[in-house]
Parts: structure tokens; sequence; C-alpha cells
């Protein structure tokens, strides 16, 4: 009789376990990285979180993909007005047009003042709307550059 591989859970392999939190909302999960040969393994809820007890919420369960996932495209894709196909771009020359646009939009629509004159030193041609991927760190950092753009147009859907 044929004897079946014993199944063992990927956790039992790890090199080693990092505390970590979920990079998904501003919720705060605790969660278990399991490390093996500098690659992830598995993510688990962290029992030990007050928060979380344990638990992750579906995306929360999914971040592993986040890092390993190998359908993520990991280049810069560039599709130019009513261009039909996608080329790709050096990160440098990405960035340079990132930020020759907005500084356009914003030179472009830029209102000192109200005409009463009272100061406002903004512009309403740009916003930002934050994903959920990011995290509290993160939406920060955004929060204060785009506070020095002037833009005071900024949300976030990050909620559960």
């Amino acid at each position: 009789m044929r004897r079946l591989p014993v199944l063992r859970p990927r956790t039992e392999r790890a090199d080693r376990v990092v505390k970590s939190i979920c990079p998904y909302c501003a919720v705060g999960c605790g969660q278990l990285v399991y490390v093996q040969d500098e690659t992830i393994t598995d993510i688990e809820g962290d029992s030990d979180s007050p928060i979380s007890e344990g638990c992750l919420c579906p995306k929360g369960a999914a971040t592993r993909q986040l890092v390993t996932g190998d359908h993520r495209v990991n280049t810069v894709r560039y599709r130019a007005p009513y261009a039909t196909a996608w080329t790709e771009l050096p990160l440098e020359t990405a960035m340079d047009m990132v930020a020759d646009r907005v500084a356009a939009a914003r030179d472009a629509s830029w209102e000192a003042a109200l005409p009463d004159g009272r100061a406002v030193n903004r512009t309403m041609a740009l916003a930002h709307l934050g994903g959920a991927t990011l995290d509290n760190e993160e939406n920060y950092l955004l929060k204060k550059l785009y506070t020095a753009l002037g833009i005071i147009q900024v949300e976030n859907q990050a909620r559960i």
C-alpha cells in the first residue's frame, strides 16, 4: 500500500516570523509574516494583537500577494493619448512626466486669493482619492505633499 505524504503547514518551515501591521486600511490589524530563505511563505493574523486578536479580513489575508504575486506588473507601462498599445518607460522618465503634468496643472489653475481679497493659495484642478492599500504613514506623507502643492481636495476610501 502506497503511503501519502504527510501534509505540513507552510508556517512550520519558516526561518523566522516577523510581526507586522496590515497595510490595507487604518484599522491596524496585526500580522505574522512567515519567512523562509528571505521569501514570504505565509501571512496570518497575530493573536497577540489587541486590535484584531488574530483575525484578518479577506484583503488582509491576501497581503502575501502584494509582494509575491507573479501576476503583478513591475515595470512602468504608458499608453500615449490616442495610442492603441502600451509601451514600457524607464521609471525616471515616467516620474518626470508626472511631475511636469502636476506642475503645469497647478500653475495653470493657481488661485492666490478670492475676489474679495482673502488669501486661499490653492488649486482646484488637482485632487487625490487614496486607496485601501495605503497605510497610515503613506497617507500622512501624501497629505503633507498635497497641502504643500495647494491641493485641498483630498479624500481616502480606506474604510471598512
